[in-house]
């Protein structure tokens, strides 16, 4: 072998030892974890309260269709009825704790100072309750969350029976879901006005600033405790809707006798729920009326 062969064989030898030593080496190194996109997460937590959907395109231009976004829930609020047009809220055990009930209703400090601010005292003897549409129990993980469901915003005037009794029953039944391995979405408004209370029919208190309503109504979306929540609403989705009187007598059957389907709240109320949701899907689950599944 001649000296140069000799040196060009030193050469390779020297590349393929080195070769097989970085090998060797990546073959002890740990290997990188991909990072986590939240796909598949079974993991209850707390999600966007508008995540499927703003219903009446709701904004802080308009006095009547005006956004309040708080922690808790996000709502739109009517300068001119001095109540929620309706509130929206996501549900799951991430929301879920041992605090106790605050009893802090209060004036809504956000909406603008020349407006008319409904006080606790308007409701001092009128004979109707003042009715959460997101309720208390649904945000007891801190006393934080749970003072902003008493915010005056967040309440309407509620016939006693009606708040006490069959509201209350649905409200109990959306919780209820949450600890068999499911998430809820809630939209829960008003319509109209004039209610029946423990003194009477009634349209306005406050001197007029404060509507009555003539209906409650909720819509409840269920949906098995996972990510990405607007994307996994499909055909099969449950889909929960009422409509009830706001009257005494309302309690004397239970919440499932008013179901409805959110295609006829929409004709209802003009609003477009679950916006977030494509076309397609909203176009079955927005017809159907509940079965009444367990």
């Amino acid at each position: 072998m001649t000296v140069k062969s000799i040196q060009v064989y030193d050469q390779l030898k020297s590349i393929l030892i080195g070769l097989s030593l970085i090998t060797l080496l990546n073959g002890c190194l740990p290997t990188a974890t991909p990072k986590s996109t939240g796909q598949g997460s079974t993991e209850p937590t707390r999600d966007d309260n508008l995540a499927l959907g703003n219903p009446s395109e709701a904004s802080i231009s308009d006095p009547n269709n005006y956004l309040l976004v708080k922690s808790a829930y996000v709502l739109s609020y009517s300068r001119s009825r001095g109540i929620a047009n309706w509130v929206s809220w996501h549900l799951s055990s991430a929301w879920k704790g041992d605090s106790r009930r605050t009893n802090d209703f209060r004036p809504d400090p956000t909406l603008p100072t020349d407006w008319f601010t409904v006080r606790t005292s308007d409701y001092t003897n009128t004979g109707f309750d003042r009715g959460h549409l997101c309720p208390s129990d649904d945000r007891d993980s801190s006393p934080e969350d749970n003072a902003a469901t008493f915010l005056l915003s967040n309440i309407v005037p509620q016939a006693p029976r009606h708040n006490r009794e069959v509201w209350k029953s649905l409200e109990d039944y959306e919780r209820q879901l949450t600890t068999t391995g499911n998430e809820v979405y809630v939209v829960a408004g008003t319509y109209g006005a004039g209610g029946t209370g423990q003194n009477g029919y009634a349209t306005k208190l406050a001197n007029g600033n404060l509507t009555v309503p003539a209906t409650l109504w909720k819509i409840i979306i269920v949906l098995p405790t996972g990510s990405n929540d607007a994307e996994r609403v499909s055909t099969d989705t449950r889909i929960i809707a009422v409509n009830i009187p706001n009257n005494q007598t309302a309690a004397d059957k239970p919440w499932r006798a008013y179901m409805t389907s959110i295609d006829a709240l929409e004709d209802l109320t003009g609003y477009n729920f679950l916006s977030n949701v494509p076309t397609g899907i909203q176009r079955i689950i927005e017809a159907r009326i509940d079965g009444g599944n367990s």
